[in-house]
């Protein structure tokens, strides 16, 4: 004969109570809903002390405290390399039993954050920034530009070492990795406004001023006329040398384009990064062959952006801007 299920907790409720209040085993049974057998080994398991059988743990307490510092020492190496340090501690313990006690302890595998890193003189300046700009309305920020470079490769999927971190560890400085802020790849530009989005610039060499005073001529201008029409607006851009350049300056001087000031350091506040990153995730299937099928790529999914999205993306600064006050400059989540 096979093995009865095991009592649910409300069985095991009704016989400890019928069982004080001195019933028998055969009317605590039929009460229960089970076998006699069942309640007997019930009350004389409870009677005994015994506990709920099973495979003796392989690890101590203190091994397991010596897994959580191991992980929580280098969250970046992977269960091979977590698990050959624990074993050459002492512990004897399978790979499986080493991802299982992670997994208990609450630690999940997940692509790290990236955040730039910032000293102290760019913390300050970003909070002053954060502070002047706090009482901006939604209208304000809608007469605002925003601009950006990002770049594009061929293949989305290597996303780089995954991190090992526990829920709400996600901003976590040590469950991070340090982004590159100009990697070796093709380029591309583009600009959005509570309006929508504006024609893309592919980049073939590197930006330097006139390069950039090019692409400012040539797809800005014809984005703020798209955008704006007649009306005024304010371009931001960041700090790139080639933006902040003296002849750069002189342009928007000679154009009449006030510019936003923008402090170092800080794609975090710039809405246009989360639209490149709605662009990436749609691409993220598409397995283009070459650099021209890639641009198509682009072109056609940067086409579907819509008004509404990049005015929910603006309508946003206000909470990002609150969220640099409250870190007292510190990067926040993008």
């Amino acid at each position: 004969m096979g093995k009865t299920s095991d009592l649910t907790a409300v069985q095991k409720t009704i016989i400890d109570t019928l069982h004080k209040e001195g019933k028998t085993q055969k009317v605590i049974a039929k009460e229960a809903g089970c076998s006699q057998s069942s309640v007997s080994k019930h009350i004389n398991r409870q009677a005994k002390g015994w506990k709920k059988c099973g495979r003796k743990k392989c690890t101590s307490s203190r091994d397991n405290r010596t897994l959580q510092r191991i992980v929580t020492t280098n969250p970046f190496k992977n269960v091979g390399e977590i698990h050959k340090e624990w074993t050459a501690a002492g512990v004897s313990a399978s790979r499986t039993t080493t991802r299982r006690l992670m997994k208990d302890m609450g630690f999940r595998c997940r692509i790290p954050c990236v955040k730039p890193l910032l000293n102290m003189k760019q913390r300050k300046k970003r909070l002053a920034w954060a502070k002047d700009k706090k009482d901006w309305t939604d209208a304000e920020w809608s007469k605002v530009m925003f601009s950006d470079e990002s770049k594009f490769c061929i293949s989305f999927g290597n996303q780089g070492p995954r991190v090992w971190r526990k829920s709400g560890e996600a901003q976590n400085p040590r469950c991070m990795r340090s982004s590159v802020k100009f990697p070796p790849s093709v380029m591309v530009w583009g600009a959005m406004s509570s309006a929508g989005v504006g024609p893309l610039c592919f980049l073939r060499s590197r930006v330097n001023a006139a390069v950039y005073q090019e692409v400012l001529e040539h797809f800005m201008l014809p984005a703020a006329d798209q955008l704006y029409g007649d009306a005024d607006f304010t371009f931001q851009q960041d700090l790139a040398p080639a933006h902040s350049a003296k002849t750069t300056s002189t342009w928007f001087k000679d154009h009449g384009i006030p510019v936003l000031d923008w402090p170092a350091n800080s794609p975090d506040l710039n809405p246009i990064e989360n639209l490149w990153g709605i662009v990436k995730r749609r691409m993220q299937y598409a397995r283009p062959n070459n650099a021209e099928e890639l641009k198509t790529t682009i072109r056609a999914t940067w086409a579907l952006i819509t008004p509404e999205q990049c005015h929910r993306l603006i309508e946003s600064m206000p909470r990002h801007i609150t969220a640099v006050i409250e870190a007292k400059g510190a990067p926040t989540k993008y």
